[in-house]
């Protein structure tokens, strides 16, 4: 049986949860989803520019939990991105800090 996943400590929820192609309607379109603690961990890393260590204290994980989480969102993006597919932002096992410990 499989470890239960611990959740993943996020400062808040995205604003917008779905991006597509402009001009093509959704029906059309194969879609992929990008759970929230990889929202999270492109927030931290790319945006907010944190080293992956830094970023993966603020998220209650380890580094290397850290460092598969980004890779696995950034290949989600690129691969929507590069083949035209809608992201859907949602679910993932999460703990909302509501504390206001983020970086923004």
């Amino acid at each position: 049986m499989a470890r239960p996943c611990c959740p993943r400590r996020i400062a808040t929820l995205p604003g917008v949860v779905f991006f597509k192609p402009a001009g093509i309607p959704l029906r059309d379109l194969e879609e992929r989803v990008l759970s929230l603690d990889e929202f999270e961990a492109l927030r931290l890393a790319d945006v907010e520019g944190l080293p992956q260590l830094e970023a993966a204290r603020f998220m209650g994980i380890s580094r290397q939990t850290f460092s598969r989480i980004l890779a696995r969102a950034r290949q989600t993006v690129a691969t929507c991105l590069t083949q035209g597919m809608a992201v859907r932002i949602e679910g993932g096992v999460i703990h909302l800090d509501t504390k206001g410990k983020s970086r923004q």
